[in-house]
């Protein structure tokens, strides 16, 4: 009989205010007792709604099933099948939009807490399954791939599957992209991400670091290197600043070079040189994950206060709710209506504050939400020392720039036909933020796995 509670069985957490000193995952996971209570709530629908939301086509009641009747490494192999990354997706997908959005529990109740399932069911293997064997014969064809970012490492990994021999060429001293340099520790540690990474090397993925494709090689010699299709998935690490006064201040960062310092440069760590300003009062400017992400890694610096500054209201932040929630928790203060003009500094061009505008919402913009208003004469200043833009990113235009054929549009992100992710260069693929500005990790998956069906079909038509 299914399990009819209306509610998801809890999981369980750090306490807010012991997990805000440490950089230990907040969430704690599952027991294999939770995981089946909340499995035998799925109701395996036959029409299947939930995977309908999912972009990488997850099996979801077959592996949701398998934990019911506990047979762990079963549902982990069938989630498997379609998604690459399930330790990573398990944690950072915004489950709520997609596949839990579709969920029938919901519309009496909560859906089934379908990420916390598969994070279960992937954590369970890396502890207990024995290590994968692949026995995949090559169909003699080469693959490069650009970026060993999501995108990048999902289209490297389905296309290893079919036979092919793949490259993947990374700028950064190691793989994962955003998953290693953007996302917190609390929230996806690095050591998951590299089990993730090791698993597709064993299924023969060559990954060469250190690779800043369009200075050390450029598209045309990777053709010229018997490569007969590439794909592009870099992502979108241009961030974006407000072009305020002050923003060239000692103790201005954007969120990616934030990020990357704590991330993937260890700044947080004693045993690791990496320079960076341990702030007491910091505002960190945006409404979205990111910015998130960047306050409470603020705070686990040991700030003493960490202002979020948002230009709208909470019910249009962009970030994920269950990411604002436990920013308050953790004592994360909002301030929100409220917009930067300016950063002032002290005598040795050091961040000292904040300046900014009381806002009120106005008629909605192109995209819906009710436009932000200045409110004339609302000036004021919050004192801080480090201000953290996190306002957004674009693609970097060093490949767009270097490759003869590949039409970007206004935003620079690179021009695909949406159904195949060709672009306007033959035999050069893309997905991920390079094609839609940022976006999140499951859709930039979504889009290399889309894009390898799309290059075997081109390479074997050839």
């Amino acid at each position: 009989m299914p399990n009819m509670t209306l509610t998801k069985t809890p999981m369980p957490e750090q306490e807010p205010n012991v997990r805000n000193k440490n950089f230990d995952e907040v969430a704690l996971g599952y027991t294999q007792e939770m995981a089946i209570e909340e499995a035998q709530r799925c109701l395996r629908c036959k029409n299947k709604p939930c995977v309908n939301g999912c972009p990488v086509g997850v099996k979801i009641p077959e592996f949701i099933g398998h934990i019911a009747d506990g047979d762990i490494e079963a549902a982990y192999q069938t989630i498997k099948t379609t998604n690459s990354l399930p330790a990573v997706c398990g944690r950072v997908c915004p489950q709520e939009t997609q596949c839990e959005h579709n969920c029938v529990r919901g519309i009496k109740g909560e859906p089934v807490g379908i990420g916390r399932l598969e994070r279960f069911a992937a954590d369970w293997h890396m502890k207990n399954g024995k290590p994968e064997e692949f026995h995949i014969e090559p169909n003699g064809h080469k693959v490069a791939v650009i970026g060993a970012g999501p995108a990048g490492l999902t289209c490297a990994g389905d296309l290893a599957a079919m036979g092919y021999s793949v490259t993947v060429f990374e700028a950064l001293h190691t793989a994962g992209g955003v998953l290693m340099y953007g996302i917190p520790q609390f929230r996806l540690p690095k050591e998951i991400v590299q089990k993730e990474i090791s698993s597709l090397e064993a299924m023969g993925v060559e990954i060469k670091t250190d690779m800043v494709m369009g200075k050390v090689l450029s598209v045309d010699e990777l053709f010229e290197m018997g490569y007969e299709a590439i794909f592009i998935g870099t992502g979108a690490g241009l961030p974006s600043f407000m072009n305020i006064p002050g923003e060239a201040l000692v103790g201005t960062y954007s969120a990616n070079e934030f990020l990357t310092r704590v991330n993937l440069m260890k700044a947080y760590r004693d045993e690791y040189d990496t320079p960076i300003i341990r702030p007491k009062n910091v505002a960190v400017v945006g409404g979205g994950n990111v910015a998130m992400d960047a306050a409470r890694t603020a705070k686990r610096l040991g700030a003493e206060n960490v202002y979020i500054i948002y230009r709208r209201a909470e019910e249009q932040m962009p970030a994920r709710k269950e990411e604002i929630h436990h920013a308050k928790e953790e004592g994360i203060i909002f301030n929100l209506l409220r917009n930067p003009v300016a950063i002032h500094g002290d005598e040795n061009g050091r961040v000292k504050a904040i300046e900014c505008v009381e806002m009120e919402l106005g008629e909605p913009d192109v995209s819906g939400r009710r436009k932000p208003v200045t409110k004339d004469g609302s000036n004021f200043e919050i004192p801080v020392d480090c201000v953290v833009m996190a306002i957004g990113n674009s693609p970097n235009p060093l490949i767009r720039s270097t490759t003869k054929g590949l039409e970007a549009n206004s935003h620079g992100c690179i021009v695909v036909n949406e159904e195949t992710m060709a672009t306007t260069r033959d035999g050069v693929y893309a997905a991920g933020d390079a094609v839609s500005g940022a976006a999140t990790v499951i859709l930039a998956m979504g889009g290399g796995k889309q894009a390898a069906q799309s290059i075997d079909r081109y390479i074997q038509s050839k």
